[in-house]
């Protein structure tokens, strides 16, 4: 293996630009709801907001405004019990992304 496959991921990201070690913030969209305002301002504690999905559909991965991905949730296990990830099913092209 040369240097050159050590530093690059498939789809040809080079892992070793300056960019590669700045964190980037994902922002995982599970639905949507659009209650009217009537309904919106009616809402207190223990209220139910029903989303546009369903709990097995895929969720989408966003980086600012643009879709990256799509993945499935998924609660950990063991030390991280509870905790939720996203098994990631789909991913756009560094192409597609920009």
């Amino acid at each position: 293996m040369d240097d050159a496959t050590n530093r690059t991921r498939p789809g040809g990201a080079d892992l070793q630009t300056p960019f590669a070690q700045v964190p980037i913030e994902i922002t995982i969209s599970v639905g949507r709801a659009r209650p009217l305002v009537r309904d919106l301002l009616r809402l207190g504690p223990d209220a139910v907001l029903p989303l546009d999905r369903r709990v097995d559909d895929p969720v989408e991965l966003y980086v600012g405004d643009r879709l990256i991905g799509r993945g499935e949730l998924e609660e950990l296990d063991g030390d991280r019990a509870g905790q939720l990830a996203v098994r990631l099913t789909e991913l756009a092209t560094i192409k597609d992304a920009l």
